[in-house]
Formats: structure tokens, sequence, C-alpha cells
């Protein structure tokens, strides 16, 4: 049984932003120590006092001499003995740089290369050099919103997985068939989001929807859009173009330093 934060009985606590020189000394994506004796220790008390909840990933954080725990979803910080359990973000105060969103961004990547793309359809644009995937319900009113962003990117390839919502959307799973099962699923995708247009067949040829399902159960795909970019780095939401543009690229420069250190 997964254990809600309302059960851990704590308000959502923002913790006090650090003072400039630690701020600046702790980096986001610097490697935690190895696990030590003393991380085990606070992840056996974690499992102790909140039985049923999945932690892991438990380490020493650069932060107020905190531990750091991934606790089902989310980062927490807790004292070597667990006497509290701070929930919510850390500030560089200098940079205004959320280091608990970026520390979580780099624990929740996966690799790029174990994506199963032929379960997506690809959109190239420009020559395509950059890239990323995307999962996406043709019913989600924030999937059209990033679809109108998604005309003004150049030298991009798309890979878009078929993830209707159906409690959301009770149609999205006809639709979404009917678009795999055309000639030109790209074609038939950008018809319908700009004109609401959908191919002419009947939907009833072999779709990976519920393979794509799983895909995004085992990468804890809650919501669409979800983006994974070429680091591997999972971010939901229907980003501005300006942002969607700086998340590419950062995707594509951390792909470059992590294949350099193989």
């Amino acid at each position: 049984m997964r254990i809600s934060f309302v059960h851990l009985a704590l308000a959502a606590l923002i913790l006090a932003l650090p003072p400039a020189t630690a701020a600046q000394d702790a980096k986001p994506n610097a490697p935690r120590d190895a696990p030590t004796k003393e991380a085990a220790a606070v992840k056996k008390l974690l499992e102790e006092k909140f039985p049923g909840a999945a932690v892991t990933g438990v380490s020493k954080s650069p932060y107020f001499g905190l531990y750091e725990a991934q606790f089902d979803d989310r980062i927490v910080y807790t004292d070597a003995k667990v006497t509290y359990v701070m929930v919510g973000a850390i500030y560089d105060a200098s940079t205004k740089q959320n280091l608990t969103e970026a520390r979580q961004r780099e624990l929740n990547r996966v690799a790029w290369d174990s994506l199963p793309l032929d379960l997506a359809f690809k959109r190239v644009k420009g020559k395509g050099t950059r890239k990323f995937a995307m999962f996406s319900d043709p019913d989600c009113p924030f999937c059209k919103r990033i679809e109108n962003d998604l005309k003004r990117l150049d030298d991009v390839t798309i890979y878009t997985f078929l993830f209707p919502i159906d409690q959301l959307h009770p149609d999205a799973s006809r639709k979404s068939a009917l678009i795999w099962c055309a000639p030109d699923r790209a074609k038939a995708w950008d018809a319908f989001f700009e004109g609401g247009t959908l191919p002419d067949n009947k939907g009833e040829c072999a779709t990976p929807i519920k393979d794509t399902a799983l895909l995004g159960t085992r990468l804890r795909v809650a919501a669409t859009p979800t983006l994974v970019f070429a680091d591997g780095s999972v971010m939901p939401g229907a980003l501005p173009l300006a942002q969607l543009e700086s998340e590419i690229n950062k995707g594509e420069a951390e792909a470059k330093r992590l294949a350099a250190k193989k």
C-alpha cells in the first residue's frame, strides 16, 4: 500500500533558503557520496516509521547536514535520527534555481536507448538533429497547446507515444487507434490537432496503445503531455516554446556529456 503524504501528517513545508555560500557550493547534479552505514540506518528508520512507503536512494545531501531520500515519488529531507521529515524545495539563493527539482530530474532520468521508439510515430522538422519523445492524448487540452508551439520548432525529431487517458477523455482511445491506423500517422495527428479531422478508417489495426500504457506506468507518466529529452530526463507539462527550446538543448548537451564519459 502506497502511503500518501497526508498520512505523514506533515504540512507541505518549504525549506528556508540556504545562505548564498552554501547554495553556491551545492551542485544539484554533483554525484552524492556512496551509500554509507549512516544512510542505510536512515533508510531503515524511514521504512520503520512509514511502513509500506517506497524509500530508495538515501544519501547525505549537501544541505544543512540533512539526508536526502527518494520517498514514494518525490525527494524528502530528514535528519540522521529521522526525528523530522521535510517536504519541499531547496532553492539556490543566488540563481533562484530549484535544486530539489533539478535533483529529482536527475534521479528520474531514463536511458534514451531503452525507449521502444517503434511504439511511437515520428515527426521530423528541418534536419531533425535534436530529439525528444512525448506521451500525448488526442483529447488533452494541454497537448493541443503544446502542438501549437511545436509548429514553430525547427531542427527536431519528435517521437509521439499515444497515451490516451480514458478516465479523463473517454473517446481518446478510439481517436488514438484511428490515427495509428492511418497510412501517414504524423499527417493524421497534425490534421486532427489543426482541424479536428480524423482519418477515414475503422481503427481496427494492431495498435501499441496497451504497450504504451505499460511503458507510461514504468516511467511514472501520470499526465499528458509528458516529455522525455535526449538525456533521458522526464518532464510533464505543456512547456512554453522558449522553455521547450531550452530543455531540448539542455537535454542534447547533457546527453553528449554523458556519452563522452562512457
